[in-house]
């Protein structure tokens, strides 16, 4: 059996997966759908869905037009009864609502990205001119409050990598796993570290996706093109060592060419890499929350420090719009301007206070 491509294998599960929220969505939805697709990835596409089946669910539930009516019975006019308050009320009850038994929150951010998929939505029907009212873009997008970025200090990155070497401070049944795993969880952890290269795009890695003649990784990148990311040398021993061990095992079929492997011997997915960072992070601090995109963080932060330059930090990100990289570092920056207010001085306070004019 060939094994395909991670990220063609991950756009197939996700249009299964978009088909499946279709069936429970009014069919004038697939309209909206079909439209967005040539520029939209397989996995944006599919979280529209699901912010667009929660709000037709909140409709279903509280208007009288809606609950007379299963939800795939809906007609496209229900956009035009619906009124400004009926999405306000819908993004307020988004804060928290029931889910199959559990209670789900959403903050500012989470808030508007389901308002960004419903104007997308009406935006779609408004423009084409099928519905007269483009409701959804006369609700503001919910203000976002942004928070400082978690990230793990210089001397924390050294203490997490000295843990997940030596194994300290895991239990007897860790350190069993930690035996077999050890080398692949250095090699992995160096390379998120070193690179900041996102999770998504560090488990799709394969073992020819390596150069290391030319120090660098091969990566689809969010949007599906392709990009090479440098290393240096501490990722490159990490590798060197963890493929030697690579070599000698027997990956599962289908799973041949996949750079990291699970105790199953399967690619890693991305919740076993989340899982692993949470397990040795948690055992260098409490007070964090660190996440495989808290170590992005760690390498961005450190990468804008060491050079100052915003667009080399987004390019190198893989951040298609340099704003977003510097939203995310405004704080860095605000302290590099106060910084600079002192680092040129017009006057020597030496010569200004050395003698008196009259001496």
């Amino acid at each position: 059996m060939k094994e395909e491509n991670y990220h063609d294998e991950q756009n197939k599960n996700n249009i299964l997966k978009l088909r499946k929220v279709l069936d429970t969505l009014p069919p004038f939805c697939r309209d909206f759908f079909r439209g967005i697709e040539p520029y939209t990835s397989t996995r944006t596409r599919l979280a529209y869905a699901y912010d667009i089946r929660l709000f037709f669910e909140f409709l279903h539930e509280t208007n009288s037009f809606c609950k007379k009516r299963e939800i795939t019975e809906l007609p496209l006019s229900v956009l035009d009864m619906v009124q400004r308050t009926d999405i306000e009320e819908y993004l307020d009850y988004m804060s928290l609502y029931q889910k199959d038994g559990k209670d789900i929150t959403n903050e500012e951010r989470g808030k508007a990205r389901k308002l960004a998929a419903l104007r997308s939505f009406y935006n779609y029907y408004f423009q084409s001119e099928r519905i007269e009212k483009n409701t959804a873009a006369l609700v503001p997008l919910p203000k976002r409050h942004e928070k400082e970025i978690i990230r793990l200090e210089p001397n924390e990155v050294a203490i997490l990598l000295d843990q997940v070497e030596d194994g300290t401070k895991l239990t007897k049944k860790e350190l069993e796993y930690h035996k077999k795993t050890k080398l692949r969880d250095v090699a992995l952890l160096t390379l998120l570290l070193g690179t900041g290269i996102r999770v998504s795009e560090c488990v799709g890695l394969d073992i020819n996706d390596v150069d290391f003649d030319n120090g660098g990784i091969k990566i689809r990148r969010k949007g599906g093109y392709e990009a090479i990311v440098y290393f240096g040398d501490e990722v490159e021993t990490a590798l060197l060592d963890y493929l030697e061990q690579r070599e000698h095992i027997i990956a599962a079929e289908g799973h041949e060419n996949a750079l990291f492997l699970s105790l199953q011997n399967r690619r890693m997915a991305v919740r076993s890499v989340e899982n692993l960072v949470k397990k040795y992070a948690s055992r260098v601090t409490t007070l964090k929350k660190i996440t495989p995109h808290k170590l992005r963080s760690t390498y961005g932060t450190e990468l804008y420090k060491e050079t100052g330059d915003i667009y080399l930090v987004a390019d190198v990100l893989g951040h298609k719009d340099v704003n977003t990289t510097r939203k995310h570092y405004a704080a860095l920056e605000e302290q590099r301007r106060k910084q600079a207010a002192n680092a040129f001085h017009l006057r020597e306070h030496s010569d200004r206070h050395s003698e008196h004019p009259d001496n």
